[in-house]
């Protein structure tokens, strides 16, 4: 018998024990309150329950289970990774605790990373399931158990313990440590599957069964419930699941996987034995593995002894906070018909998407316009919805909130509190914004429906669309609102509409990465199997600055040491076929660390020299990936010379250390608070993203400042150093990424070994980074920052361009400036222009917008042309109506008389106007918001003199259209 088999029954042995000196206590008090029915005993058993685990606060749980597996079985304590995934388009949100291992499951983690040392781990994450494939968000609110944020509790075995150890760790620690009765427990098994050709999971079943868990509580189910897929491809396996009876004193057997709320899953434990392959089919894994996940909010309500997530300490104070600030009663956990108002509903949606803010935008994630960010817009539009129209509550309650949300998540994650006030700012700006739009799209339902005929029950698909998809409107609000006009919108054609946008927007998000060649995890274990040393990529580093200025570049030779084609490691491959290959050395930069891939190509010299271009590289576990299609025959084995497009290299040098001293500059202007939140280096430009914004004097104050330190020619200190000592040393700058050990360590005019220094007063760039750079910030010549925007609130993007490009950008500005000064004194000399005139200067001022828009100049200058040429614009807008104004007086002078002075009578002036085309309105507001609608124009004005403006492309159906108001006013004695 395994030995931990036998140590988990000696525990039980004493388990038992204190189990029956319970019954017996419990049987006491039966006889004592006289309980004389079963569902008298079972509401104090129930009760009894509840009163012994009052003392598990939701801090006290998180910690109780951390410790377990860190103190009692050597698990290493993994911080939770924000809740933006690391390097992982397939998803929008963590939404897992085994997302940020990924790397690990699939073999392709850095062999030099703490990360690949990893046998046990724990940790509880922070996940967000919304949008995607996991989408919780409609649901929350309707009952008291679906979240759009939540925690998993998770304990991992990489290659370690499998099964046995993982079902006794559990059971000990609900059992034991969380001193959940036995008897309430079920678990569930993986009953195999015919079709796949997987047997019943009988081991597990045996485990659990030695371990004394009733074969009735014990229970096998199919791949739905109980075999877990990491996504169409990749590692997976059989699960077992426990489940917790809140009613308890019965055999609750038959309500396991039935949907009931009385009996629910706690905790999962996936055994990681195979992998989906490509066709679908499945391939044992080379290393088992172990991944469980247990909800944190799920596990307190069972502890706390309640039947709802929203009536445990992590929620509780968030609803008397709410109840504080709304005009409605206190919160009272009503669903469905019994919601009456659905107030209940509105306070579970409001304390759950607060939490989801307010974790988001500490990560990083604000609410936008595109992929994780339009979702979060969402959450936020839907929390300010409920909270104003249901709640009552005023404008800036939801931001309010988040100080109670850093009070009760803020000891296991921080930077809540750190960041509180800049949270609150981001949620009251949008909640601004919505409310507006709210406003605004009710302005064009009214407006839309006042141009429908009488008989018209559909609203236009259009129009709903437009205002979903631009001003953010939620349909189901479109919904509502026209329900009380006893109007509807075709659903089904704006399904089709959704579809068509979610296509259009994985087309965009297609890219070379799709057809890049991967490593598969059964070949990355082959090749270590097979002892295939990693690649030995420091050459990329080998370079050195000539007395004439000039980088030098040393020579790279090298040899095949495997051919992966097909999806399977071959010993050759033939012309035309594409393939990935593996060297034992490369000089060439893998895309990494958001810097761009070498641009390269590679001779074999030996048995013949034939080119192969390489199309991209790439890293996977250690080993670089150079992709290519075979010009002719290749083998494993060959010599091959490499070639680098030095050039290229260069240019992304030159960008990433222009990067980090923009990173350096940002910093001394705005203070160490402001962050990085992205950055990407090519040949032609960088592009970086920070927490902040700048104006025109600080665009200018930055450029300046990085000019200073590229006139200096300062020195670039590159070393490696331990990770533990590099991450000492003062003012490291460092993101979230998993850093490798030893670690390079980049610091501009400060030696690495002089940083460590106390007495080293100088501040400077560092940071770590694996990256290639200058040895001297002069070879970066001169750098100009030709865009400054905000992406999202709080969150702004530079683009800026280097030395020759740099250049040119100033004398590009330098010319449109010049131009924009020629135009602004032409248009003071002008006196009394034609209207002719006046619209060519109109054009003229347009043109010149749209060079000043879209050519790469100084940002700064941009601005301060785009500022100008709106005066310009004003200017000639204003002229171009006077005169428009004055030949229609012209044309019309002897009717021209005062419309107040003629009660009943009814006169619209219309004018064709040339060259322009456009037809001029004069008339009362009413009449001319009709006309100028029908000619695609609009109008504005008092209610008895009006001007307004359209196209010339229809006047026909816009006379039909002024007669036709005429005679229906005439008609109605108007």
């Amino acid at each position: 018998m395994p030995t931990a088999v036998k140590l988990h029954r000696r525990r039980r042995a004493a388990n038992m024990a204190a189990h029956m000196r319970r019954l017996t206590h419990w049987y006491r008090a039966v006889i004592n309150n006289n309980l004389t029915s079963l569902s008298s005993v079972r509401g104090y058993l129930s009760r009894s329950y509840s009163q012994v685990q009052t003392d598990f606060s939701s801090n006290r749980v998180r910690r109780t289970f951390t410790d377990f597996f860190h103190e009692l079985y050597q698990h290493i304590i993994v911080p939770s990774s924000p809740v933006r995934p690391r390097g992982d388009p397939s998803l929008l949100f963590v939404n897992a605790g085994m997302n940020q291992f990924k790397p690990i499951f699939l073999g392709a983690a850095d062999p030099r990373s703490e990360m690949a040392t990893y046998r046990r781990v724990v940790n509880s994450q922070k996940c967000v399931r919304a949008g995607g494939k996991h989408n919780d968000l409609e649901d929350v609110g309707r009952d008291v158990y679906h979240h759009t944020f939540f925690e998993m509790l998770g304990n991992w075995s990489f290659g370690d313990y499998f099964k046995e150890e993982a079902c006794i760790m559990a059971w000990r620690l609900l059992t034991e440590e969380y001193r959940i009765p036995p008897e309430r427990l079920y678990v569930s098994y993986f009953a195999g599957d015919a079709t796949s050709g997987l047997p019943a999971d009988e081991e597990t079943r045996h485990i659990w069964l030695s371990m004394g868990v009733p074969s009735d509580h014990l229970l096998p189910f199919g791949m739905k419930d109980n075999f877990w897929e990491m996504g169409e491809i990749g590692p997976c396996g059989p699960c077992t699941e426990i489940h917790y009876d809140h009613i308890g004193g019965r055999n609750a057997a038959s309500l396991v996987n039935a949907d009931s709320p009385d009996v629910v899953e706690i905790w999962n434990l996936v055994f990681m034995q195979y992998n989906r392959e490509a066709d679908h089919s499945l391939r044992s894994l080379p290393q088992f593995s172990v991944d469980t996940g247990m909800g944190l909010e799920r596990l307190v309500t069972v502890l706390q002894g309640q039947r709802s997530n929203y009536d445990t300490d992590l929620f509780t104070p968030l609803l008397s906070a709410i109840q504080q600030r709304s005009n409605c009663p206190e919160y009272r956990g009503r669903t469905g018909e019994a919601d009456v108002g659905k107030v209940d509903m509105a306070y579970r949606v409001v304390a759950d998407h607060v939490r989801t803010l307010s974790v988001c935008i500490a990560d990083g994630v604000y609410p936008g316009m595109s992929g994780a960010e339009l979702v979060l817009r969402r959450i936020l539009r839907r929390a300010v919805r409920f909270s104003t129209e249901v709640l009552q509550a005023p404008e800036g309650a939801l931001a309010s909130l988040v100080p109670t949300v850093a009070h009760i998540l803020g000891d296991a994650y921080p930077e809540l509190h750190k960041e509180s006030d800049r949270i609150m700012d981001i949620i009251n700006e949008n909640e601004a914004q919505f409310l507006s739009s709210l406003k605004q799209g009710r302005r064009v339902i009214d407006r839309t429906l006042q141009r429908l005929e009488n008989n018209d029950t559909l609203f236009p698909v259009s129009v709903a669309w437009s205002l979903h998809r631009n001003l953010g409107f939620p349909l189901d609000l479109i919904g509502l609102m026209l329900e009380e006009q006893g109007l509807s919108v075709d659903q089904r054609a704006l399904d089709v509409l959704a579809i068509e946008n979610e296509n259009l927007r994985c087309q965009v998000q297609t890219s070379v990465g799709d057809t890049l060649v991967h490593l598969d995890l059964h070949s990355l274990a082959q090749l270590q199997s097979g002892e295939v040393p990693h690649t030995d990529d420091s050459p990329k580093y080998h370079y050195s600055l000539a007395q004439d200025g000039k980088y030098v570049f040393q020579p790279c030779h090298a040899t095949v040491q495997a051919l992966y084609c097909g999806q399977t490691l071959v010993s050759e491959v033939s012309g035309g076929q594409r393939c990935g290959v593996v060297l034992d050395r490369t000089c060439f930069y893998a895309e990494q660390g958001g810097q761009s891939h070498d641009q390269v190509g590679m001779v074999c010299v030996f048995p013949q020299d034939v080119l192969y271009p390489v199309e991209a590289v790439q890293l996977a576990g250690g080993y670089v990936v150079h992709q290519v299609t075979a010009a002719e025959v290749l083998r494993k084995g060959d010599q091959v010379q490499l070639y680098l497009d030095e050039p290229q290299r260069l240019a992304c040098m030159v960008k990433h250390t222009a990067t980090h001293v923009l990173n350096f500059a940002l910093r001394q202007l705005l203070g160490s608070s402001v962050e990085q939140r992205g950055s990407h280096v090519a040949a032609d430009r960088l592009r970086f993203d920070f927490s902040g914004s700048l104006s025109i004097p600080q665009l200018q104050e930055i450029e300046r400042s990085i000019h200073n330190i590229i006139t200096e020619n300062k020195a670039v200190y590159i070393e490696e150093v331990p990770l533990a000592r590099a991450k000492d040393i003062p003012g490291l700058r460092t993101v979230d990424e998993v850093y490798p050990d030893p670690v390079r360590v980049v610091s501009v005019a400060v030696p690495v070994a002089d940083l460590y220094d106390s007495q080293t007063d100088r501040w400077t760039s560092v940071e770590l980074c694996c990256g290639t750079h200058l040895l001297t910030t002069g070879e970066i010549g001169d750098l100009v920052i030709i865009s400054e925007r905000q992406m999202v609130k709080g969150i702004s993007r530079i683009v800026a361009v280097t030395g020759d490009d740099a250049r040119e950008a100033r004398e590009a500005g330098q010319v449109l400036t010049q131009e924009v000064e020629s135009l602004s004194a032409r248009l003071a000399t002008v006196a009394s222009p034609s209207l002719a005139h006046a619209n060519r200067l109109a054009k003229e001022v347009g043109i010149l917008t749209d060079a000043v828009d879209c050519t790469p100049i100084p940002q700064w200058k941009r601005r301060e042309l785009q500022t100008r040429l709106k005066g310009l614009q004003r200017t000639t807008n204003t002229s171009i109506r006077k005169l428009e104004t004055k030949e229609v007086s012209q044309a019309h002078n002897p009717i021209l008389i005062p419309f107040d002075r003629a009660p009943g009578t009814l006169i619209m002036l219309l004018s064709h106007q040339q060259p322009s085309g456009k037809v001029l309105s004069l008339t009362s507001l009413d009449w001319a918001l009709t006309v100028c609608a029908r000619l695609g124009g609009n109008a504005g004005g008092s209610a008895t003199v009006a001007k307004g403006t359209g196209s010339g492309a229809n006047l026909t159906e816009a006379l039909r259209c002024a007669e036709e108001y005429a005679q229906d006013k005439t008609q109605n004695g108007c």
